[in-house]
């Protein structure tokens, strides 16, 4: 076998939907001949612990090394799973952390990750080096082993890192030191992989030694392992049970979908009565707030945060699915990996979005029912047209082609092929 090294700060036992795109490409990494090692974090103070990727990892048999740092997730390691804090505060917390810590708050943790790897390499022969981010430290730390060890570098962007939804740059230094840290790391990468059309233009129009050649997209998948022999929970009553999975940050709010059922509460209480409105993942306070102040608590179960396989049993159960993406800066390159989660259940989807990558992925899908994010009437009168459909066994069904060339399993065989491309260059 060949072998790839992982640097993933994000893994399994950490939940949400970031740490499974690197579960699955390193779960079938083998079946393509290429076996993995994975450096990531060790015991971290987090929103969500997942025991049963956890179990997938070690069942699939990856070879894993942690290690911890005084990034705050380590130190605050001794909570374990910790609450979800205000949007205000974790903004707050974000912007301070942004203005103190370049590129990220993981420096520590990235630099320790790199001083691992820079000892494995030492002793062993890798044929190439795979580094997924966010956190955008641990790419910073590895390019710079590229001056040492000749092995290709491979980065995933799973989202944008200069000029992202997510930047706060307090001054032009904060600015201009972002982007000649990305600028020196893509340098010294060999294949970029982005998750979306939207962040590979992105980074052309940014950097203009790069060229369409040097990025490739691959989306976030869904696995069909996950779904295979997962029979629906039995239902109580005959409601149209309407489900959203994952949480709410930053360019995401359930503000405008609650009001838009509490509209139709009031004008059509007769189909709000025939919905089921569930919420799988962590609601902030704010959020529980909201949902009090408009007087829908009748109409809402609130499940918390649950393991990956039931959120699959739960998925599954439901008649339609719902996400939104909000308006913000450079918010078309968002495409949140949880949606195809959605796709790999083949269910409906309501998508409250803007234009760009998640907007063109539901058209693709076929299945969809896209409105504007913020239009509170168009969000109600969709879910009027949905409720219809529904009554009358009429949703809609997806493209299945597109359902296909989703599957983890397609998108690791897509990856090491790129791997091999370039073992084969070298020899």
């Amino acid at each position: 076998m060949f072998k790839v090294l992982v640097i993933a700060y994000y893994f399994p036992p950490m939940g949400l939907s970031g740490v499974q795109r690197t579960l699955k490409f390193t779960k079938y990494m083998k079946d393509y001949n290429w076996e993995p090692t994975v450096i990531t974090s060790g015991n971290t103070g987090y929103f969500a612990h997942d025991n049963s990727l956890m179990k997938e990892a070690e069942e699939a048999g990856i070879k894993i090394i942690r290690t911890e740092a005084k990034d705050p997730n380590s130190m605050l390691s001794k909570f374990g799973t910790i609450k979800l804090p205000r949007e205000s505060v974790r903004k707050l917390f974000n912007r301070i952390s942004q203005t103190f810590f370049i590129p990220d708050n993981k420096i520590s943790w990235s630099k320790k990750a790199a001083k691992i790897a820079e000892d494995i390499l030492s002793k062993e022969n890798f044929d190439a080096i795979f580094v997924t981010c966010p956190p955008f430290s641990s790419f910073v730390a590895i390019a710079e082993l590229k001056k040492k060890f000749d092995v290709p570098i491979f980065v995933d962007y799973r989202d944008l890192w200069f000029d992202s939804y997510f930047s706060f740059y307090l001054t032009p230094f904060h600015r201009s030191i972002h982007k000649k840290l990305e600028y020196n790391s893509l340098k010294a990468s060999d294949k970029i992989i982005v998750t979306n059309r939207q962040i590979k233009e992105k980074l052309l129009n940014n950097y203009q030694f790069l060229s369409f050649d040097d990025i490739l997209i691959i989306r976030h998948g869904y696995d069909a392992k996950d779904f295979e022999n997962v029979q629906p929970i039995p239902q109580e009553h005959n409601k149209m049970i309407l489900t959203y999975s994952g949480i709410f940050v930053e360019y995401c709010t359930p503000k405008y979908f609650l009001e838009a059922f509490k509209l139709l509460a009031l004008e059509r209480p007769d189909i709000a009565s025939n919905i089921e409105l569930n919420f799988i993942g962590l609601l902030g306070k704010d959020h529980l707030k909201m949902i009090k102040n408009l007087k829908l608590e009748e109409y809402i179960k609130h499940h918390g945060y649950m393991d990956h396989n039931e959120v699959i049993k739960k998925i599954v159960s439901s008649h339609v699915l719902w996400f939104m993406v909000g308006k913000k800066k450079n918010i078309e390159a968002i495409l949140p990996g949880k949606v195809y989660e959605y796709v790999g259940s083949q269910k409906p989807i309501i998508a409250c979005v803007p234009d760009g990558a998640a907007k063109t992925s539901m058209e693709e899908y076929k299945a969809s029912f896209i409105t504007k994010p913020y239009d509170v009437v168009e969000i109600k009168n969709t879910l009027i047209h949905v409720h219809d459909l529904y009554k009358t066994g009429k949703l809609p069904v997806p493209e299945m082609e597109y359902i296909e060339k989703h599957e983890r399993k397609a998108l690791t065989e897509v990856l090491t092929k790129q791997f091999q491309f370039f073992l084969k260059a070298e020899i």
